[in-house]
């Protein structure tokens, strides 16, 4: 009798983490549709309603302050109230950003336009932040593969989207709206899709309820003696940095194809293998971080981030081949570094209030990726893509190692 009742619970607990995954799979892959909307046409429209290259990483700043407040707020309604209600709302609010950025761009209204962004915002946050239910039913030893399963739901839509920007061009169009609204069209129904999705079919909730505090355990998931959780840090700070390189290259690389002639086709093609390569890598960046050690994957992330911006930085401006490479390896050390970080830091977070935690570490990323997405329009219009494109890389190199191998790292 002692034998069966284990047996049962793995078996039972094995049919809710597939059910778990194949939703959140579905959420994502609509998802990730809309979240390549702003990446793709976002400082185009910008660039086209402001009349300045220097305010063209304005929008990924703006989306990616909106995934701050999203990203704190959606990780403390998950640990309250479990995951569904967390990953749904997110998706609802993005879809609500992504008609308002519609009606703005249409209305010729900055000020609309711009603050739709920032609730837009909210649903890029909402896909990353899924990774974490996916770990929530896992075994420690399979939370890599999980993540990395749930990150790779994404790319079917992720890579689509960006090639639909003719189609939904047209389709603007044809509606008398201006063409870089399209994506944005798509972004709205792909959105409210997903949200639909999780309300309906996300039950249980992955997230379990919160067991009782350990003594010496703050809210926080600080000791009292004040020191973080061990990993915690060391895990926020290799995904904020690879974040921050990432979207500063990404945001800087459409406005530097087109002002180099490429088309709007090429640049959706060279976004969409971006993209492709962001997410396509999870499952085996996942595996990884469960053989290796999320530290380890993360040190592999840095070497491969340095080379994606110096591919960049050194590839001639009207060659797509090579700014389709760099743009590649770009996304597969983010992916590395994503998923390092996710593994170090849910491993140290303590059950109690790990879902905040995670929250509170997606705002750092998206902190920086709003920095990234500033300060890189700046440096280009001052310096120059291929002078961003190679400091980038080297701050990669340079922070991302070395925190990830410091002894008593935390």
């Amino acid at each position: 009798m002692t034998q069966t009742a284990p047996s049962a619970t793995a078996a039972v607990f094995s049919r809710e983490q597939r059910r778990a995954l194949t939703v959140l799979g579905i959420s994502q892959t609509l998802g990730g549709a809309g979240m390549v909307a702003g990446i793709t046409v976002g400082a185009l429209l910008a660039q086209d309603l402001l009349g300045s290259t220097g305010l063209a990483g304005l929008p990924a700043a703006l989306y990616t302050i909106g995934a701050a407040f999203g990203a704190a707020v959606l990780g403390r309604v998950s640990q309250r109230f479990g995951r569904r209600p967390g990953l749904a709302l997110g998706n609802g609010i993005a879809a609500l950003g992504s008609a308002g950025v519609v009606a703005g761009a249409a209305a010729r209204w900055p000020v609309l336009l711009l603050s739709a962004l920032c609730v837009y915002g909210a649903g890029t946050v909402t896909g990353l932040l899924a990774r974490y239910a996916g770990t929530d039913l896992a075994p420690p030893g399979r939370r890599g593969r999980a993540a990395g399963t749930v990150l790779f739901a994404m790319t079917l839509g992720a890579v689509v989207g960006p090639n639909l920007t003719g189609p939904t061009g047209d389709l603007a169009d044809a509606w008398s709206l201006p063409r870089l609204t399209g994506p944005f069209l798509l972004a709205t129904v792909a959105y409210g899709a997903a949200a639909l999705v999780l309300v309906v079919w996300l039950r249980p909730a992955p997230l379990p309820p919160a067991p009782p505090r350990e003594p010496g355990t703050s809210r926080t998931g600080a000791l009292r003696t004040g020191r973080p959780a061990p990993g915690v840090i060391t895990g926020a700070t290799v995904m904020i940095t690879a974040q921050l390189v990432m979207i500063a290259v990404m945001t800087m690389t459409p406005v530097h194809m087109a002002g180099h002639g490429h088309t709007t086709q090429a640049v959706g093609l060279v976004i969409a293998l971006h993209v492709g390569a962001m997410f396509l890598p999870s499952p085996l960046s996942g595996l990884l971080a469960d053989r290796i050690g999320g530290r380890r994957v993360a040190v592999a992330a840095g070497a491969v981030l340095l080379g994606a911006g110096l591919l960049a930085g050194l590839a001639p401006p009207t060659s797509t081949p090579l700014l389709a490479c760099a743009l590649v390896l770009l996304g597969v050390g983010w992916n590395l570094a994503l998923l390092g970080g996710t593994a170090v830091l849910t491993d140290a977070a303590p059950a109690e209030n790990r879902a905040a935690l995670q929250g509170l570490a997606d705002v750092g990323m998206s902190v920086a990726g709003a920095t990234g997405g500033m300060v890189s329009g700046l440096v280009t219009s001052s310096g120059g893509y291929p002078v961003l494109a190679v400091a980038a890389g080297a701050l990669a190199l340079a922070v991302i190692p070395a925190v990830a191998t410091s002894s008593g790292s935390t």
